[in-house]
């Protein structure tokens, strides 16, 4: 019978630091979640879901809203008066993973969308929304988020294998 034991030397070392790395991932997840941020801000200059299909347009009523209520001319989808959903997307890393996302009310709608009326109405009896509001995937991993995400990773645990600090 033939047994190898890693007790000592390099590899001893290296399988250490590894597991060091490993034991604190919080930095990796905080790059990982920064990546995402950005990934995600430029989703919505370029007005795509993650899987690269454009949004919905705005609707000409909405356009026409907007106008009445003095908010400008804001053409592209999920830009709204106060332009919060893409400037108040936040990243949590923990020691178990990083969650991205918006704590705004309305940011489940932007991401899945919902029919007239689907909330109720409002005093007046109008209903809630009070046109049907498309699905405007902003939150996901494309396929260039996924390959990025394990570079990070990699990298993250390349410095310990390679004895680096």
């Amino acid at each position: 019978m033939f047994s190898v034991q890693f007790n000592a030397g390099p590899s001893r070392d290296a399988i250490r630091r590894a597991l060091a790395q490993l034991a604190n991932p919080v930095p990796m997840f905080e790059e990982i979640g920064e990546y995402m941020l950005e990934a995600t801000r430029q989703r919505f200059i370029r007005g795509e879901a993650p899987d690269g299909s454009a949004w919905a347009p705005k609707r000409p009523s909405t356009l026409e809203r907007y106008k009445r209520l003095g908010y400008g001319n804001r053409t592209r989808p999920l830009i709204g008066a106060g332009q919060r959903l893409s400037r108040e997307i936040v990243r949590n890393a923990t020691r178990s993973g990083v969650t991205i996302g918006s704590a705004l009310i309305y940011s489940g709608v932007m991401q899945d969308g919902a029919a007239r009326g689907a909330f109720g109405t409002d005093r007046r009896g109008r209903p809630l929304p009070w046109g049907t509001i498309p699905a405007r995937v902003w939150l996901g991993i494309s396929a260039a988020d996924d390959a990025a995400i394990v570079d990070i990773a990699d990298e993250y645990l390349a410095g310990a294998l390679d004895g680096a600090d």
